[in-house]
């Protein structure tokens, strides 16, 4: 892969925007590397357990290359784009069977804040900011934004974002509640995230049921979630790690989980 990079550091996939030349701008190259690691990630034989994202360099990820070579040679609408290349990405990151952590290090923007608000738990230093730029450049927000965004922080947080397209500094995005844990610099961003992902990582495997449960409310009725509650529970309740836990709180010491 030329655009991202990928390593395994015991049972978390750390994985970095990987061209802080453009601030990790997203283009064609870079799509397909982001796709073809979360692939990989996929693999059971990999033993990864949580995913960590995070951008090279001084950026998280600045949105779309509007530079990119291979936008020339692109035929169809703007959004024929997503259709066909962000969109199979996001319903793998949205389906993916373990949590995802987003270390945000500088300026998420454009597309690349709709990636780090994917995050389950969203990580930034005080450094960052968010921007939904689409309106800058005649565009609507996309890669799920106005998906997210009006649950996240609220209808008219979401639309002053969007139709404003300001700056959110790392700080307000804290106090909004779109960032769960806040640094004082990239290098403690790293450390903290680094160990938020380590601990889900080494957490039961009902951490990946959990995530499953939360993203299907949104669509759920109460009654169809409660039903997803007990088919959830049942496949926990049968799990390893449910004994495991069972037996580490009658012998009061700490679980030792396995994710099975």
């Amino acid at each position: 892969m030329e655009r991202m990079s990928l390593a395994f550091d015991d049972k978390v996939a750390v994985l970095k925007f990987n061209h802080p030349e453009v601030m990790n701008a997203v283009g064609a190259r870079m799509l397909e590397d982001f796709t073809s690691a979360v692939h990989e990630i996929r693999k059971a034989d990999n033993g990864a357990r949580c995913l960590l994202l995070t951008g090279e360099g001084r950026g998280f990820c600045a949105g779309a290359n509007l530079q990119d070579e291979d936008r020339a040679e692109r035929r169809g609408g703007a959004g024929d784009g997503l259709r066909s290349g962000y969109h199979p990405l996001l319903f793998m990151l949205r389906d993916l069977n373990m949590p995802i952590v987003t270390a945000v290090n500088g300026a998420a923007a454009g597309v690349g804040m709709s990636f780090a608000v994917m995050g389950d738990i969203v990580c930034a230093s005080k450094n960052a900011f968010f921007l939904q730029a689409f309106a800058r450049i005649g565009l609507i927000p996309d890669g799920g934004s106005t998906f997210m965004l009006p649950r996240l922080i609220g209808w008219g947080r979401a639309m002053e974002l969007s139709l404003l397209a300001e700056r959110l500094p790392a700080e307000q995005a804290f106090e909004w509640g779109l960032v769960n844990r806040l640094y004082d610099d990239p290098d403690a961003l790293m450390t903290g995230a680094m160990d938020i992902a380590r601990r889900l990582a080494n957490g039961p495997k009902s951490v990946s049921l959990i995530r499953k449960a939360y993203w299907n409310t949104w669509q759920n009725s109460f009654e169809q979630q409660l039903d997803l509650e007990a088919q959830l529970q049942n496949e926990a309740g049968a799990s390893r790690d449910f004994a495991e836990g069972v037996k580490a709180f009658l012998e009061k010491r700490d679980a030792q989980f396995k994710g099975e």
